[in-house]
């Protein structure tokens, strides 16, 4: 076709035509670029970041003098700090059946009560099985060792019914920190024959599994639901969690809960003896009758006052004993600051208390009673032990006495 009919069909000018047909590829419009303000600057930038990479973008501004907009120096930044800040890759992380269970504490908000008109936001504790991706969870009074070494017995020994090779933290007070494990962390693990391995500080990738499924329980368990009291909440989350393990993993290609099985088998077995758990504590019961226990204060029964006595709390009461009697036992309260009396108790103290008081008036004798005449005693007699006797007073012989009435 002639240049001048192609024009007429495709509509436009001659001139393109000739300019398409002589060039190589499809034409397009360009400009040269006009520049940026920061280009100037772009040296200083470079020389700040090469000496400390993790500079942040206000910091560079103040020192190269910047006065323009801030949006357009975070850009060239952010374009420039990676040919000079380090790389940290993650690697792939592949499980064996039986190694690792990965543990970590989910925090929801202030929706669990705890006592009337008192929200509160206790941890949940969440162990993963990592090979398997099986989900265990259960909603804890506290973040110290106590509970959380009770929860973790818990879960492997109610759900999972094994033990692994080893148990994932992260820097948990209650755990350990700075790769020192606490004394009950330590009888715990040496109980179940297990490591306990705590992760470097800051590195969540360590652990994602559990992670993943902390962010899991957030955004499919918690949202819509209310409760009554943290046993509501542990129903609901035992109810749910079998649904939970139904899923299929993208990371597996299966369900957690056909799996779970031979990530089981190829554990060990739970022990013989059950691990010490929970808080334990023996103390001397004072006169008033009660023991604190994590911030609250329990009833005792007060024949046992003076006697030393052994405190126990776990996940959900408190024992008291004495001389492996059991003297009291209590509701664990998640709240604190609360006095938790039993009435029986009570009683008992009244009764403890008429007894002592009769048995201290029996002591004193009548002479104790309200009114009774305790000694009666001329005055005259005092005169003479201090000799201020007068010489007719003591040759008259005055009659004066002193009554001491009680």
């Amino acid at each position: 076709m002639a240049i001048k009919a192609i024009a007429r069909q495709v509509g436009v000018a001659r001139n393109t035509v000739r300019a398409a047909l002589a060039a190589d590829t499809p034409p397009k419009y360009e400009r040269k670029p006009a520049g940026s303000r920061v280009d100037a600057f772009e040296g200083q930038i470079r020389a700040l970041l090469a000496q400390t990479p993790t500079m942040p973008a206000s910091v560079i501004a103040e020192r190269i003098g910047w006065e323009h907009s801030a949006s357009v120096l975070r850009a060239r930044v952010a374009q420039l700090r990676p040919l000079f800040a380090p790389a940290d890759p993650a690697d792939r992380t592949e499980y064996r059946a039986g190694e690792i269970v990965q543990c970590d504490l989910w925090f929801p908000a202030k929706i669990v009560p705890v006592s009337p008109g008192v929200m509160a936001a206790p941890p949940v504790l969440t162990m993963v099985a990592a090979w398997s991706g099986f989900i265990m969870a259960v909603l804890l009074p506290s973040r110290t060792t106590g509970d959380l070494l009770a929860g973790m017995w818990h879960l492997l020994s109610g759900t999972l019914g094994a033990v692994p090779k080893t148990l994932v933290w992260d820097n948990e007070a209650g755990i350990g920190q700075h790769h020192r494990l606490t004394v009950g962390a330590r009888a715990f693990a040496g109980t179940l024959g297990t490591r306990i391995y705590q992760t470097r500080p800051r590195d969540p990738e360590a652990k994602g599994v559990v992670e993943r499924a902390n962010g899991y329980l957030q955004t499919s368990f918690l949202p819509g639901r209310t409760f009554t009291s943290p046993a509501d909440f542990n129903t609901q989350l035992e109810e749910w969690l079998p649904r939970a393990n139904q899923r299929t993993l993208r990371r597996t290609g299966t369900q957690p809960g056909l799996q779970v099985g031979n990530d089981a088998a190829a554990m060990m077995d739970l022990p013989p003896v059950a691990p010490s758990v929970g808080m334990r504590d023996r103390v001397r019961l004072g006169r008033d009758y009660y023991v604190r226990v994590l911030g609250n204060d329990y009833s005792v029964d007060p024949t046992v006052i003076g006697r030393f006595v052994d405190v126990t709390a776990g996940l959900t009461e408190v024992a008291v004993t004495c001389a492996g009697q059991v003297v009291a036992a209590h509701e664990r309260c998640w709240d604190t600051r609360r006095t938790i009396t039993d009435p029986a108790h009570v009683t008992a103290a009244g009764v403890l208390r008429q007894t002592y008081r009769g048995r201290s008036a029996a002591v004193s004798g009548p002479a104790a009673k309200a009114g009774a005449v305790v000694g009666v005693r001329a005055l005259s007699d005092y005169d003479d032990l201090f000799s201020l006797t007068p010489p007719t007073a003591a040759a008259e012989g005055t009659g004066r006495h002193l009554e001491i009435v009680r």
